[in-house]
């Protein structure tokens, strides 16, 4: 007996709760999982200070490339991402150009930190494509000057975590809320009282579904045990120590943890179909709490070919791309009908610069993964005359399903995956 047809907006419902649910394949057209499209999604993530190109970029180029020491950490995940050389902006040599990562405008109207004329970030291009088909067309989450809309002004990112959480899955009034974020602060998980819904669903679900809920239900409960744990540090009280106080309030020294916590959401967010369009900022400037560094990310990336301050930075950025590798995996293993959340994200990993040591904005260090891509392991342009990154982007709205000539200054779309 074929099993009913679930309503995409199916929510689990307790005490001022709503949790959404993962696609599942009782959700597709009743003609069957097998063979459907599914929704295209996209993450780009952006960060600061660049990635130490020897140690990222491979010396060959194609599938066979052999693995630089910073990918050898994604080697997993090889056969689902590619890897740019010879790509950017073309922008002058400055941090500013943080701003237009995702917009790729032309070089003329990016010459200085007080003179940019921006456009629309890729991200928004996208969500304005979407707009009805999801709770939220886009979320810009993290922090950084990366996402913009179509006049050119700044689209604000959601900075803090719990806030992000609690928009996307915990429903209610205010009071209800507040209740059941003190719940989860105290120990006690959003799923407890939704077990009967739980049991009675799984009786309606395939194998398949009943695994991918389990799978969902596992995360959100890791999400919420991150939560508490950083709700019960914000309340301990730090040590007392004989030093000056700082006089600049900071912020970013657990970059592992935020990082995780962010990324989390993120899976969470796509897995529940709330969204399809994600920025995320992610980096700090700061001493992140790494085993072995001793140095803020800002001056070990500025190492002035230092051996010592590159091992620095070295150390950094692959604690950073395990986080991220942590990230692909999450995606892999969160099945849709005949392929993965991977398979259906295009998932962007990129920085503003590709020598943060000179503040050269040039050869970017750019991953791109998932999305069904043709994959092509390393793809490498002219390292001095650099391959525009918004040929890339048109590409990326063309896997999107959007038909654009152009995006940015592009001059072209790139063909090779």
């Amino acid at each position: 007996m074929p099993l009913a047809r679930l309503d995409r907006r199916t929510f689990l419902r307790a005490s001022g709760v709503a949790i959404a649910l993962p696609l599942l394949d009782a959700m597709l057209p009743t003609s069957g999982a097998a063979g459907q499209v599914g929704p295209r999604r996209m993450v780009l993530i952006g960060r600061p200070l660049g990635l130490h190109g020897p140690f990222f970029f491979p010396e060959q180029t194609g599938r066979n490339y052999e693995p630089s020491r910073y990918l050898k950490i994604l080697q997993e995940h090889r056969d689902h991402f590619t890897v740019f050389s010879g790509m950017s902006h073309r922008y002058p040599a400055g941090h500013f150009a943080e701003v237009a990562l995702f917009t790729g405008v032309s070089p003329e109207l990016v010459r200085g930190p007080s003179d940019i004329r921006n456009g629309i970030s890729l991200d928004q291009e996208v969500a304005g494509h979407l707009v009805g088909e999801t709770r939220f067309a886009c979320l810009v989450l993290g922090g950084g000057d990366v996402s913009w809309n179509r006049r050119g002004v700044r689209v604000p990112a959601q900075t803090r975590a719990t806030q992000v959480f609690r928009q996307l899955f915990v429903a209610g009034s205010p009071e209800e809320q507040a209740r059941e974020l003190r719940r989860i602060r105290d120990g006690q998980s959003i799923l407890d009282g939704v077990r009967d819904q739980i049991q009675s669903l799984n009786s309606r679900l395939g194998a398949a579904d009943r695994q991918r809920l389990d799978l969902y239900l596992s995360a959100l409960r890791e999400a919420e045990q991150r939560l508490q744990q950083d709700e019960r540090w914000s309340r301990t009280p730090k040590p007392k120590v004989d030093y000056p106080a700082p006089t600049v309030d900071y912020s970013g020294t657990q970059l592992l943890q935020r990082s995780r916590q962010w990324y989390d959401i993120v899976h969470l967010a796509l897995q529940t179909d709330s969204t399809r369009v994600i920025s995320l900022w992610l980096g700090s400037q700061e001493r992140p709490e790494i085993d072995g560094v001793t140095l803020a990310h800002h001056d070990a990336s500025h190492h002035g070919q230092d051996p010592a301050k590159i091992e620095q930075l070295a150390r950094i950025e692959e604690a950073e791309l395990r986080v991220f590798n942590e990230f692909l995996t999450k995606l892999r293993s969160s099945v849709e009908g005949d392929a993965t959340l991977l398979d259906r994200t295009a998932v962007l990993y990129a920085t503003n610069l590709g020598n943060a040591s000179s503040h050269d904005n040039n050869n970017l260090p750019i991953i791109l993964a998932g999305g069904g891509f043709r994959h092509a392991g390393h793809v490498a342009y002219d390292r001095k005359n650099n391959t525009l990154m918004s040929n890339l982007y048109v590409r990326m709205l063309h896997q999107m399903g959007i038909e654009a000539k152009s995006f940015g200054a592009s001059n072209g779309v790139i063909s090779e995956i």
